[in-house]
């Protein structure tokens, strides 16, 4: 199968944003080309002893996404384009220009895994199935991720965020709801933590399989972490299921759009006392979540940063 490659010219501070964008509107795993340099962190996770010399950052990156044969090319560009012009209210996204171009079928399945490599979050260490645990860090806690094509690696800051929020507040005791699962990163953390339980929901039926092997691989019993599909927000069946007034902790990695909607709903899953731990807030939105999260009656704990995104932490009074 032939693909159309199109690539869209923009600037490296706001990569994360177009991203995030792009997989709004059903555009998943955008390749990114910059001459941003290595921070320390990153050449802490490429275990490698020589690195290569990088071209001086010129502050461009090229953001590459594609479109089988089959789509409307036409009606996503579109979309593309609307997005893009309504981002450009807001930041400066450069050039913001598209090209195109065709590339043969790759190997989307895997090629991915090229990009993904163990890393750590303070003294967590989140490895992929296909790589070993090195002997110093078995002594770690060790949490095994393998996301394929539909979710995040947990190696954003937003999920690194909500991981050192969980190491704060999870007890024997936290029943957790962990809405927007994807990979089931953030309740597979919790449980092996101590939780004692977690329910994620997600509107991606692709986060059902993922979440079962995550499960499996991290020997974590099925009756401790159950799995829904639905929309939390609007759906009264999902409320349902996921029940009223249970949750000691609520995680919700989601975009700051979400969020907003989302804050007054899951109020009432909290327990009174309950911990409600969010991200996905890039920084010029943290107000806009701050005000969501004290309008719904909740207590601002902490409000913690990492690069440019944000979460926000709070209490049910």
């Amino acid at each position: 199968m032939k693909w159309n490659k199109f690539t869209l010219k923009t600037k490296t501070d706001v990569e994360d944003i177009i991203i995030s964008t792009l997989a709004d509107i059903g555009i998943q795993g955008a390749e990114i080309e910059d001459k941003q340099p290595l921070t320390e962190e990153d050449k802490k996770q490429m275990f490698v002893d020589i690195l290569p010399d990088m071209p001086e950052d010129d502050g461009v990156a090229y953001l590459n996404f594609y479109l089988d044969e089959d789509e409307n090319v036409e009606e996503m560009l579109e979309k593309v384009n609307a997005e893009l012009s309504e981002l450009r209210n807001f930041v400066d996204i450069g050039e913001g220009t598209i090209t195109t171009s065709e590339t043969e079928d790759k190997d989307w399945i895997n090629n991915w895994k090229q990009y993904f490599k163990q890393f750590y979050v303070d003294d967590i260490l989140i490895i992929p199935s296909w790589e070993e645990v090195k002997e110093e860090d078995r002594d770690r806690m060790i949490i095994h991720i393998d996301p394929g094509t539909a979710f995040g690696t947990g190696m954003h800051e937003t999920t690194q965020l909500c991981i050192r929020q969980l190491k704060k507040y999870v007890t024997s005791e936290t029943e957790l709801l962990d809405v927007g699962t994807g990979s089931g990163i953030l309740s597979i953390v919790a449980l092996k933590l101590g939780a004692k339980h977690a329910v994620g929901t997600d509107l991606d039926p692709c986060a059902v399989p993922a979440v079962e092997e995550n499960k499996e691989v991290n020997d974590i019993p099925a009756a401790s972490f159950d799995m829904m599909i639905g929309n939390i927000i609007d759906d009264k069946a999902i409320q349902d299921r996921v029940g009223y007034e249970k949750y000691d902790i609520v995680a919700a990695n989601i975009l700051a759009d979400v969020l907003v909607p989302l804050t007054p709903v899951i109020l009432n899953q909290l327990k009174k006392g309950g911990i409600y731990i969010t991200s996905g807030i890039i920084d010029d939105k943290e107000e806009t979540v701050v005000k969501a999260v004290k309008d719904a009656g909740l207590e601002i704990l902490e409000v913690t940063h990492q690069g440019e995104w944000v979460s926000v932490t709070a209490k049910k009074k």
